[in-house]
């Protein structure tokens, strides 16, 4: 069999990912088809085999509730009219939310009402819903066997696929390469060596790191990421043995490194606006190079081209204690199916459009700036940190995000814990009462 490894190199060297009852959100660029023949025959073949198939004619217009990332939005439009080439008889009918603070409300308000035929979450959210029976089997569909297979594991549940991975985000450092290299600084491996950087970078009169801690779902990120790389590689059950009562936040001294690593990232960056300041703002300045770094994942990539499309950055993992960090990977868009769908037939030929017409998925993966998923489909989009990822992966230092994602979840937990952090940066409370808050919700931390 093939390594994990080496599974990932394959990943990554197919470079570099949801308005009213069709739309949600727009965008001008223009869309095509791909009428394949695989398409057709997939959607031909499951239509035989699926009960409550439903007639080419027969008028079906389907829920979808999509928890969208900051890149999605317009995707939706992409796919509504590559479904209407193919599926004419098939509408969908868009609800978009942002999914760092809405999806998994939702999510809780619809299993009480009936949940929308289509789910758009991330990968993580498989290990969540799969255990309450509310999604549907995948795993025998044709369009499970167009993704790539290190995507399945992390959708998996009980030996059953339940999401459709379709794209890809990595987490780490930002870096502007241009900065670094005409002032001889080196890329960190270690704290020491991070902090080299900082002290570097604010003799030249470059702020270090660029922050917009309005949004708490960037501080929630990070500390996920440091978590990553400082906690689960050590202990990968720490979640489980959190809610055994055998750990806590306030007395375990690695996740307590990570919170002191988003005050080392306060201290050097815009303390006096990151509070109010905009994603859009903060990587503007990234850009224009009044700062030298940023954490954040790939989900930026596509603000960082659309302000400079020549500006030449790279990543790396922020280093941990041990000098052993790895590149986050993750899972992002992730298609599931309700379990209770009266149109399954009707979904699966959704699935299968979005799968099998690789027109559609390149448009897609180039507008949203993310890696593939699929099969064949290599995305064409100039990203300059691609050769770092390459490097990483190559050298077995790349590590998935839901290692950390599904052992804690993000509604109700890290989301709250990062609210938190905000407090405690911002001088209303302090770290021990952080930690402990984060403690108290440890019956959130799993459902």
């Amino acid at each position: 069999m093939m390594s994990l490894k080496k599974t990932f190199i394959l990943l990554l060297a197919i470079v570099m990912i949801v308005s009213i009852v069709t739309s949600c959100g727009g965008t001008e660029e223009s869309m095509t088809k791909d009428n394949g023949s695989e398409t057709e025959k997939g959607s031909e073949k499951e239509s035989e085999t699926n009960n409550g198939a439903s007639s080419q004619d027969e008028k079906i217009t389907l829920t979808v509730l999509a928890g969208q990332s900051t890149t999605d939005a317009g995707v939706e439009d992409m796919i509504n009219e590559a479904l209407a080439a193919q599926y004419p008889n098939i509408t969908l009918e868009w609800e978009c939310v942002d999914w760092g603070k809405d999806f998994h409300q939702k999510m809780q308000q619809y299993m009480q009402s009936g949940l929308p035929d289509i789910i758009i979450g991330k990968g993580q959210d498989v290990a969540i819903y799969a255990p309450l029976g509310i999604l549907a089997d995948l795993t025998d569909k044709e369009y499970i066997s167009r993704i790539h297979e290190a995507a399945i594991p992390g959708v998996t549940y009980d030996g059953k696929v339940y999401g459709l991975v379709y794209n890809a985000l990595y987490q780490g450092v930002y870096y502007n390469r241009k900065l670094f290299e005409e002032n001889g600084i080196e890329v960190p491996t270690t704290l020491e060596e991070l902090q080299n950087v900082i002290e570097k970078l604010k003799s030249i009169g470059v702020t270090p790191f660029a922050t917009h801690f309005v949004d708490t779902w960037s501080i929630g990120n990070i500390v996920m990421q440091f978590a990553i790389n400082e906690v689960f590689n050590k202990y990968p059950d720490w979640g489980d043995r959190f809610r055994a009562g055998e750990v806590s936040f306030v007395d375990s001294p690695e996740y307590r490194r990570c919170y002191e690593y988003v005050k080392l990232i306060y201290d050097n960056t815009w303390k006096d606006e990151t509070f109010s300041l905009q994603q859009t703002d903060c990587d503007a300045r990234f850009v224009r190079g009044q700062a030298g770094m940023k954490v954040s994942g790939s989900w930026s990539v596509q603000n960082f081209l659309e302000i400079d499309e020549n500006f030449d950055f790279g990543i790396f993992p922020f280093p941990n204690q041990t000098g052993d960090a790895k590149l986050i990977f993750e899972p992002n868009m992730t298609f599931m199916k309700s379990a209770t769908t009266k149109y399954p037939d009707a979904v699966d030929k959704v699935f299968d459009v979005i799968t099998g017409d690789k027109e559609l998925a390149l448009k897609i993966y180039n507008y949203t700036k993310t890696s593939s998923m699929l099969k064949g489909v290599t995305p064409t989009f100039k990203d300059p940190s691609q050769k770092d990822i390459e490097k990483y992966a190559s050298e077995g230092k790349i590590v998935d995000a839901n290692s950390g994602n599904t052992q804690l979840q993000w509604g109700g937990f890290q989301d709250e814990n990062a609210k938190d952090i905000a407090a405690w940066l911002q001088g209303d409370i302090t770290l021990d009462e952080a930690l402990k808050a984060a403690d108290s919700r440890r019956a959130n931390s799993k459902p």
